[in-house]
């Protein structure tokens, strides 16, 4: 774990995060004390995913919005443990300050990284990409984008998938061929600020073209690279909002009392500690699953295929024990926590954004089914 998330630190990241979340507003003072502290470099997945659990304890949407950055170094450290040095820049450009983030997502396309609705056209040295994507967490602050469209060549031959980065030198100006359009005001992790943007011919480099592959599944080490460091981190954040509601609750049920049991707290209430007890043995059995991916990951442990089926339950596992802590935390707090103000309805709005994170419901099970059962005919 990291020694950056100092108590001290961690206590200023939690008094901001309500005021975040009320203004709508970029964590803007939190990543400037996690850069300075040096939080954003690159380390083991290990490290990491403990650092990310840890984060998301104190303030879920600073966690998840730095989980993009995060993903980005450990793809590039995960391609130079293959022998790979084609994004070795982009550990250099984080050494010096570069703020990563993704902008993948797309509004109706459920293929997400196999396919894409964005154009790309080949130009001078580089690739023009023509699109609109939903979901670019860290809108106000990035400065390197990595994004992925379509090219159809105009010959008729096999699609491919131009995976690369866009570069913006200023944090708040927009790249050439990039219009971000401030329109994040959602239910929960509202301080991640994740705008929808526009791309009208943004070209990546020829040299900020991390790969070309064809349409579809990949099994390159660089989509491996990327499900693995995004699934495990997303778990972790789903995973420290569960510890923190999971602790308000115990906390709850410590203070309030119960006139029905002459003024006894309601730690003593048989159904109370149940409820308790239930949150914290589903909660239990997420560490070990964290714990032997990054592992696993960090040491270069071969899964073949199976690493797509670990990786998607791994995220959905987390989302879902998360929502049922949180939801039990809620029902134990009672009706104080129905507050706005209340912290548990803050983990409340913001643990239903897990759903919505790459994998889905749906693509989890498809992927578990592909595995058991093989393709459909």
């Amino acid at each position: 774990m990291s020694s950056s998330l100092t108590p001290a630190l961690l206590a200023r990241i939690r008094e901001r995060a309500p005021g975040y979340d009320a203004a709508n507003s970029f964590f803007v003072e939190d990543l400037d004390e996690l850069r300075a502290a040096g939080y954003l470099g690159a380390r083991s997945l290990s490290n990491a995913s403990a650092d990310q659990r840890l984060l998301a304890a104190h303030a879920p949407a600073t966690a998840l919005g730095l989980t993009m950055h995060l993903v980005w170094m450990g793809v590039a450290r995960d391609l130079l443990a293959a022998s790979d040095d084609s994004l070795r820049w982009v550990l250099d450009d984080a050494e010096r300050g570069e703020l990563f983030a993704f902008a993948i997502s797309e509004a109706g396309n459920d293929r997400v990284m196999s396919d894409s609705l964005t154009r790309v056209d080949r130009v001078a040295d580089g690739w023009a990409f023509t699109g609109t994507k939903i979901f670019t967490t860290l809108s106000p602050a990035w400065t390197r984008l990595g994004v992925l469209g379509r090219h159809d060549p105009a010959d008729g031959s096999a699609p491919s998938i131009v995976h690369g980065f866009l570069s913006r030198e200023a944090a708040g100006a927009d790249a050439p061929g990039v219009t971000i359009t401030p329109d994040w005001n959602t239910l929960g992790m509202r301080a991640t600020q994740s705008h929808t943007t526009r791309l009208d011919g943004a070209v990546v480099a020829d040299e900020r073209v991390a790969r070309i592959l064809p349409v579809g599944p990949s099994g390159d080490v660089y989509t491996l690279a990327i499900a693995a460091n995004f699934h495990t981190l997303i778990a972790s954040v789903y995973a420290g909002i569960a510890d923190r509601a999971l602790e308000l609750a115990v906390e709850s049920a410590q203070r309030r009392t119960s006139v029905r049991n002459d003024g006894a707290p309601l730690a003593h209430d048989p159904d109370i500690r149940w409820r308790i007890a239930d949150a914290a043995l589903a909660l239990d059995a997420l560490a070990p699953q964290l714990q032997a991916v990054a592992r696993d990951r960090d040491q270069g442990v071969d899964r073949g295929t199976r690493w797509f089926r670990d990786l998607a339950g791994l995220k959905h596992r987390s989302v879902e024990t998360a929502r049922r802590v949180v939801d039990e935390a809620m029902r134990i707090a009672g009706g104080g926590a129905y507050r706005s103000s209340a912290e548990l309805s803050r983990l409340q709005r913001d643990v239903l954004a897990g759903i919505y994170h790459p994998s889905d419901t749906e693509a989890v099970h498809a992927t578990v089914a592909f595995d058991l059962l093989g393709p459909l005919p």
